[in-house]
């Protein structure tokens, strides 16, 4: 009953997307079912169309099976005024031993040009032991990129690295280590040919 509920949101926001640019308003909707065992799905949605072209939905989820193992699932998108847009997901799930998983991200486009995609992922098993990973790159209206990435596990400590370049193809590369012996970080500078120069 919930996916059909949010299924009908979703086609009545998609269909309010083509109504004339004056056509604004909101509108929300959920609801709640028990199955059996003690298992249940609940789930909401909402929506808004701006003046000037600026509209956005969201919804979740969240579905247990009474025995102590439940997941939740979100998603979303927004467009701007200016044309620039936005959406995210993301979903984690905890099972009945204390384990979890977790996935998610997002991705944006200005309107300039600019663009920015995250995914990640992160876990925890049943013995506590745990674990994350995230990787991101973006690009300015200006050419400048930059791609970044940060991984951890228990026991391992937590590494990020990133690479920025910009217009004029100077790039920075660096490293940067947190565990239980301290902190490591690493880093240079390069010009557009390769050559090592000084960071600023």
């Amino acid at each position: 009953m919930v996916r059909m509920i949010m299924c009908g949101v979703a086609l009545a926001v998609l269909a309010g997307m083509s109504l004339p640019a004056e056509a604004t308003g909101r509108f929300a909707a959920g609801g709640f079912a028990r199955g059996p065992a003690g298992g249940f799905a609940a789930g909401h949605a909402g929506g808004f169309r701006g003046p000037r072209g600026a509209a956005g939905i969201h919804g979740r989820t969240t579905t247990g099976d009474g025995a102590g193992n439940r997941r939740t699932t979100s998603a979303g998108a927004i467009r701007g005024p200016n044309g620039s847009t936005a959406e995210r997901s993301g979903s984690t799930a905890h099972s009945a031993d204390g384990s979890m998983q977790h996935q998610s991200g997002f991705n944006a486009n200005g309107a300039a040009g600019g663009s920015i995609n995250s995914q990640g992922s992160s876990y925890r098993n049943a013995d506590g032991t745990a674990g994350v990973n995230r990787t991101t790159t973006a690009t300015g209206p200006n050419g400048g990129t930059y791609q970044g990435s940060t991984t951890g596990a228990t026991g391992q400590g937590v590494t990020r690295t990133r690479e920025v370049t910009g217009a004029n193809g100077n790039t920075y590369n660096g490293q940067t280590t947190v565990s239980k012996d301290g902190i490591t970080h690493t880093g240079g500078c390069t010009n557009a040919s390769g050559q090592s120069i000084a960071c600023r």
